[in-house]
């Protein structure tokens, strides 16, 4: 069976790299092959490497609020591409009403302040069976 492959980074200038690299572990730790980028990553080169390494969800860690203006970027490349890629943020500074919002642009799932990491394997597996 082919190991899930998750693409891990920050969008932008935003430098909060401990919560990326918690989650990194923690998939990592649940079986799946992440491909970890880290900080300053922009639209046109997250789906560039998302196809290159032919990854089964991109996942972006937010802790500033860069994300609200790069989401969109983001999810028009990947339609233009036709590439049905879920994309799953997540970060301390998301908002009830940011959730909403993300997931209204085509953002497969939202994991907030409050959200047990738990949650996190099983949503990404999730999400990768229906990609695959």
């Amino acid at each position: 069976m082919k190991r899930i492959r998750v693409w891990i980074g920050m969008l932008g200038l935003d430098q909060h790299e401990v919560g990326a690299i918690a989650v990194a572990r923690l998939l990592r730790d649940a079986g799946m092959e992440v491909i970890y980028a880290g900080r300053f990553n922009l639209p046109a080169g997250i789906v560039k490497a998302a196809v290159e390494e032919d990854v089964d969800v991109i996942g972006l860690s937010c802790h500033s609020w860069e994300y609200l203006e790069y989401v969109d970027e983001l999810m028009g490349l990947l339609r233009e591409r036709e590439l049905e890629l879920p994309v799953v943020v997540g970060g301390s500074v998301i908002t009830a009403e940011d959730q909403r919002l993300l997931r209204e642009k085509g953002v497969a799932a939202v994991f907030g302040p409050t959200a047990g990491v738990e949650d996190i394997p099983e949503t990404i597996r999730r999400l990768a069976v229906r990609h695959g």
